[in-house]
């Protein structure tokens, strides 16, 4: 059931979406939208196990820098996102060649590559599968706030090693990350105030995925993903500016 849940509403990838430009960022293919020149913060964005190339992801990054942030979306899959139509290996062997924990040792290069920017302030969102690789990122203040949409793989040990500003909206309808859990993630965060600030939210009538695998011709899909969009936008400006 949360295999199924995780790769419900697989997108169709487009590699020429979005409003921005790929650039080679730490390493990666890095899909970019935003000015260097313009924005004194950056936003790193990490998928889920469809890619960079799935056009919602490029729209929140542009999202993102129409915000005033330098949005980047790298390609931590090489070129091998999980294909739910064409891959025959189950997405659990197909995390064995892209672990979470390579995603945090090529996300360490491209944190590095804006710091090289110029980028003092620098936020990561998760979705899904980033969830988890953004979580390790909050564990080692490389980065100065967080942002998890219905993560996967994230662990109460995780959440006690969390260090830095951190916002988890989770979904209702979640067989991966349940309500169950989350609320033992706020309950592990509230113990960090004053030191660490934290916002816990279980969203009412949506499933995991729901901020990224949307339709966007479904006015109500679009409605409660927007609204996740600005809640993550609102947690960045208050602690990235």
């Amino acid at each position: 059931m949360a295999g199924v849940q995780c790769c419900s509403n697989p997108p169709t990838l487009d590699p020429n979406s979005g409003l921005g430009y790929l650039e080679e960022l730490g390493g990666l293919k890095t899909y970019i939208s935003g000015s260097s020149s313009d924005s004194k913060s950056a936003v790193l964005l990490i998928s889920d196990v469809f890619g960079y190339e799935a056009p919602n992801i490029r729209l929140i990054a542009d999202k993102a820098a129409a915000a005033g942030f330098y949005a980047v979306v790298p390609d931590f899959f090489n070129g091998d996102p999980y294909n739910i139509d064409g891959d025959s290996r189950p997405v659990l062997e197909w995390l064995k060649d892209h672990g979470t924990d390579k995603g945090l040792e090529d996300a360490k290069p491209v944190v590095e590559a804006l710091k090289s920017k110029g980028f003092s302030a620098i936020g990561a969102v998760g979705f899904c599968w980033g969830g988890k690789v953004v979580t390790e990122l909050a564990k080692s203040k490389s980065i100065e706030a967080a942002v998890l949409l219905h993560p996967s793989l994230v662990t109460l040990d995780d959440i006690k090693e969390v260090n830095i500003p951190i916002e988890i909206l989770a979904a209702e309808i979640d067989s991966i990350t349940p309500p169950a859990l989350v609320e033992q993630y706020k309950e592990i965060l509230a113990t960090k105030v004053p030191h660490v600030d934290s916002y816990v939210e279980i969203i009412p009538k949506v499933e995991h995925g729901w901020t990224v695998r949307y339709n966007v011709d479904d006015e109500s899909a679009s409605k409660s993903a927007n609204e996740a969009h600005n809640k993550m936008l609102e947690w960045f400006s208050k602690y990235l500016n």
